[in-house]
């Protein structure tokens, strides 16, 4: 029997997820604030801004989390699997893919949208041994970088990228948070030292 709590944005979905999760035999749901017996928790949010919210305001520690997802972060995944997620799905997820995300999650695995995998994948930027990197950047990032390098500020780069300002200022965050710089001009610095920008 797999325990599952769940954390919804609205009664509604949190309702829908109940009723979807009730339908399997091998699972059995607890009470969010008994969600340290839990086996799995399912996150549902429409954002991974939101999700870190929840994720803060919640007494959970140490169940794996499952976030349900409008707009899965194409950067960072890396980190946010450290937080204690182990699985993220779109929000648009058919039943009998979260109840295949709930079964793998608790035997252990981590689920991963398909594209979030081919992202992931995609990402193999080659970096020198004892760099500070935590994680790669991701193919977004070194177009970030890159326009980094040639004096964009957000703005300018989520007009060239078709993005929002917000996007924008949360790849140059994650491009810093990766290389271990705490300015602009670092990250660029090091870019070009670590054959990530071509001069």
């Amino acid at each position: 029997m797999i325990r599952v709590a769940i954390k919804a944005s609205s009664p509604v979905t949190q309702a829908g997820l109940e009723r979807l999760l009730q339908d399997d035999a091998d699972v059995e749901l607890v009470p969010l604030a008994d969600g340290s017996m839990a086996d799995v928790v399912i996150v549902e949010a429409e954002g991974p801004e939101i999700a870190s919210e929840l994720l803060e305001d919640s007494p959970l520690v140490g169940p794996p989390v499952i976030l349900l997802l409008d707009d899965a972060p194409h950067t960072g995944v890396g980190a946010i699997l450290k937080t204690g997620v182990k699985g993220l799905l779109p929000r648009s997820s058919s039943a009998a893919e979260i109840l295949a995300g709930v079964h793998a999650v608790a035997e252990g695995l981590v689920v991963l949208d398909s594209s979030l995998g081919e992202s992931l994948a995609a990402s193999t930027t080659v970096r020198p041994a004892g760099d500070e990197f935590q994680e790669p950047l991701t193919p977004r990032e070194a177009e970030v970088l890159r326009l980094l390098a040639e004096g964009l500020g957000n703005k300018e780069i989520a007009s060239y990228l078709n993005i929002s300002e917000h996007t924008a200022k949360f790849h140059v965050a994650s491009i810093l948070g990766k290389l271990g710089a705490t300015t602009r001009t670092e990250a660029v610095t090091l870019g070009i030292r670590y054959g990530l920008i071509m001069i």
